[in-house]
């Protein structure tokens, strides 16, 4: 093979003896080619003069047994590199410096936390931990109509959940002064301008990529405008920032940075009718609040274009912006507005019914707030989009869970049973409280002859009454057989959960389609107290959520 040496015979050759090594002694001429216009770009212009070589050298190459392969490998110095590339899972580092990181989680008060805002609360907050650097709580309330009153109230609590203390908060209602402010500045520097065309007009203007007329109002124009701006009438005017209006996304050439709003707004009252946009007093507060990152969705791609027009106008140094890919949920409600209305229509109890994807509901549950942060750090914030799913959130809880939860018995529609010719007498049958920390005890369960057990268990054959006596069922008949766990595992019996007639306590589990589980569990259940998680053996997790005269109320977690 020395006729290679030194030609373009060679570099297809070697890239035919590293395309068999990683085939099983097999090249193909397509990969091969595929190759070399990868790792050789000066010979790209040589495609047509290199698939003919191509085809002619893998042919060679694969006549050759592996042995003599790796012999020419050897020969011509070609290498396997390993692909050390792992799939991309947890917090890469962040971009720029990391000096003075100061990062915020800024969410619309329109109701409680979900899933979904845990996807930019959790690593704008592990960032800055690892960091040393400030998180920043700002709530975006600068639209009326999205603004729900007791969600300033509710956002707080959900992120003391998640375990996610800020270390100053915001609330863009407060600062409408300040942005009345860089709106004046920004016309001042002619960078900003009062538009009076309506939507329509500027819209066909804009998507011609030309100019309204009012783009060329004086400075003096647009302040005396801006003005009067506050005593218009919704859609009369709006202020526009400059952009490129050649721009090749129509929606950022002169994007608006203030509007008129006639609703009332929860907090202000009417004392405002100028109100900023989102673009506008984002980029104001992101700069004023000292941002060096700015976490956010692939969705604000464009936003975070039309805001750096704002921060070169003003001269403000850029922060790193880091767009993450979108969090699909599957079987999961995530939609304020439509868990809203389905509250108020009744379908949902409120904004912990076990359906929705809120961060209530999961954590009536007995989902573990260390679940979802380990969850979304897991994920990531990479470009790719990324799909969750309750089995995956379950998976992750059960490791929470298993150590803590002490396990019970519940029995669902009970029906009392008589053993008949048990003889023995009344005995106290002893069970661990969990079977890996015995330094916890035992719960007793009385037994005398009589039992309840759960309707879908009084079945024909021969069962065992855990840790208690082996019974034969015939209808509505049943029998003593024996009392050993082995005669019980001779008799291939089946072994069922039961709960004694002295000692038990009415119990309801509320499952996550918010159906009821109804019936009775032991009476050691009556220790717990509100928020403790159990294990219902054959039943699964669950939290307790509510304490009645006469009935315990659990919210079901998973199995």
């Amino acid at each position: 093979m020395d006729k290679y040496e030194n030609s373009l015979e060679e570099i297809v050759y070697k890239h035919a003896l590293l395309n068999a090594a990683k085939h099983k002694g097999s090249a193909n001429p397509g990969a091969v080619i595929g190759s070399i216009m990868s790792q050789e770009p000066d010979l790209r212009s040589r495609a047509k003069e290199i698939g003919p070589i191509a085809g002619k050298i893998v042919a060679q190459v694969n006549k050759l047994s592996e042995d003599e392969q790796s012999a020419q490998m050897a020969k011509y110095h070609v290498e396997v590199k390993e692909n050390k590339q792992k799939k991309e899972e947890g917090l890469q580092e962040l971009p720029g410096s990391h000096d003075n990181v100061v990062m915020r989680f800024a969410p619309n008060p329109s109701g409680p936390l979900h899933i979904g805002h845990a996807r930019a609360a959790v690593p704008n907050a592990e960032y800055v931990k690892r960091y040393g650097g400030k998180l920043i709580l700002r709530i975006e309330d600068t639209d009326p109509k999205r603004v729900f009153e007791p969600a300033y109230d509710l956002i707080p609590q959900d992120l003391e959940w998640l375990g996610i203390k800020a270390d100053e908060v915001y609330y863009q209602s407060d600062r409408f002064e300040i942005y009345y402010d860089y709106a004046r500045q920004l016309i001042e520097k002619g960078a900003a301008y009062m538009c009076t065309c309506d939507g329509a007009t500027f819209k066909e203007l804009k998507d011609n990529c030309k100019p309204c007329p009012c783009r060329d109002n004086s400075v003096e124009k647009n302040l005396e405008l801006w003005d009067k701006f506050d005593q218009m009438h919704a859609g009369e005017a709006v202020l526009r920032v400059k952009t490129d209006i050649n721009h090749k996304n129509p929606a950022i050439r002169d994007w608006v940075a203030m509007r008129i709003v006639e609703e009332t707004h929860p907090r202000l009252g009417n004392k405002y009718r100028v109100y900023p946009m989102m673009n506008f007093s984002v980029a104001v507060d992101d700069h004023l609040m000292g941002m060096s990152h700015v976490l956010r969705g692939k969705d604000h791609l464009a936003n975070s274009e039309k805001q750096k027009y704002l921060y070169d106008h003003m001269g403000w140094d850029v922060p790193e912006f880091i767009h993450y890919g979108r969090l699909k949920m599957e079987d999961i409600a995530l939609s304020t507005s439509k868990a809203l209305e389905g509250i108020s229509s009744g379908k949902y109890s409120g904004w912990d019914d076990p359906r929705l994807g809120t961060l209530k509901a999961i954590a009536r549950r007995g989902i573990q707030p260390q679940t979802i942060y380990n969850l979304i750090t897991e994920i990531g914030v990479k470009m790719s989009d990324s799909a969750i799913s309750w089995k995956k959130i379950y998976g992750l809880n059960r490791n929470f869970l298993e150590p803590i939860a002490n396990r019970y018995f519940f029995v669902e529609n009970p029906v009392e049973i008589t053993v008949d010719g048990y003889e023995d007498g009344a005995v106290d049958i002893e069970r661990p409280l969990h079977a890996d920390h015995e330094d916890r005890g035992n719960r007793i369960l009385p037994f005398a002859g009589k039992a309840y057990l759960a309707s879908e268990d009084v079945k024909d054959g021969i069962s065992r009454l855990m840790d208690a006596v082996n019974v034969d069922i015939d209808g509505d008949k049943i029998t003593y057989n024996s009392t050993s766990f082995e005669q019980a595992r001779d008799l291939k019996a089946k072994i069922i959960q039961w709960v004694p007639v002295e000692d038990n306590v009415n119990v309801s589990i509320v499952m996550d389609d918010a159906s009821t589980k109804t019936g009775l569990g032991e009476g050691a259940l009556k220790d717990l107290k509100v928020g403790d998680v159990v294990q219902f053996e054959r039943v699964g997790f669950a939290r307790l959520d509510e304490i009645k005269d006469n009935e315990l109320v659990f919210y079901y977690a998973h199995k």
